[in-house]
């Protein structure tokens, strides 16, 4: 058996194990996805909602529909996704609802799995870009990255994220910067609105994002653009 014969079948079947263990991305969040589908099946939304998607910080918002009454709005946060993979589920996320604005919540995993806040500032542009191909003009609230006592070693890391994203909604019609830092903080530090992981929210938490993106809310269903479907 030759020496290049064997360096073949090493690498067939080094790529064959690759492939049996690591699920590629756009199989990661299927059974969340598919959740999806079929809430829009058994309980369809009417257009011209506010569309809240992101990560666990709005998956977890259960109260989401009182919080916000008698705003429509739509949930299609999912648990652990970066702002990559929103942008990827695009289609079945965002696309379908032809929401009246978006409310996005991501980036905080982004730098806790390694990306510098460039990157992930990079990434937030190709999802605005992505928008602005399928829906325009509709407008985007990014939701600043929180502080928790879990990551509060990457604060820096999330500020930097935060101050370019505000800068780039001070250039962008169709784009605010909503932030919820200054409510989760009390003498320089996060408020005991954590749970035991230290990183997700209580409902004392949401309580605190009510205050100040309901407030959003209400704004833009008074002065926002209209809003066809």
């Amino acid at each position: 058996m030759s020496r290049s014969f064997t360096r073949r079948a090493l690498m067939a079947l080094a790529l064959l194990s690759l492939t049996a263990t690591a699920a590629p991305p756009e199989t990661r969040f299927s059974p969340e996805i598919a959740r999806f589908a079929e809430l829009d099946k058994t309980t369809p939304t009417k257009p011209c909602g506010f569309l809240f998607t992101g990560s666990s910080s709005v998956r977890f918002w259960k109260t989401l529909d009182q919080d916000m009454a008698p705003h429509p709005v739509i949930n299609r946060g999912f648990g652990g996704s970066q702002i990559a993979d929103v942008t990827l589920y695009f289609d079945q996320v965002v696309t379908p609802y032809r929401p009246r604005a978006i409310f996005f919540y991501a980036g905080e995993n982004d730098l806790n799995a390694g990306r510098t806040p460039d990157q992930v500032v990079a990434d937030f542009q190709a999802f605005l870009d992505r928008k602005d191909k399928t829906l325009g003009a509709t407008k985007v609230y990014f939701i600043s990255l929180k502080p928790s006592k879990a990551r509060w070693d990457q604060l820096a890391s999330q500020s930097q994220v935060n101050a370019a994203i505000k800068a780039l909604a001070d250039q962008r019609p169709d784009l605010d910067y909503v932030d919820v830092v200054p409510a989760m903080l009390e003498a320089g530090a996060p408020k005991d609105i954590f749970v035991a992981d230290g990183l997700h929210m209580t409902p004392a938490g949401y309580v605190l994002w009510t205050q100040v993106v309901r407030q959003v809310v209400e704004h833009e269903a008074k002065t926002g653009r209209a809003c066809k479907g």
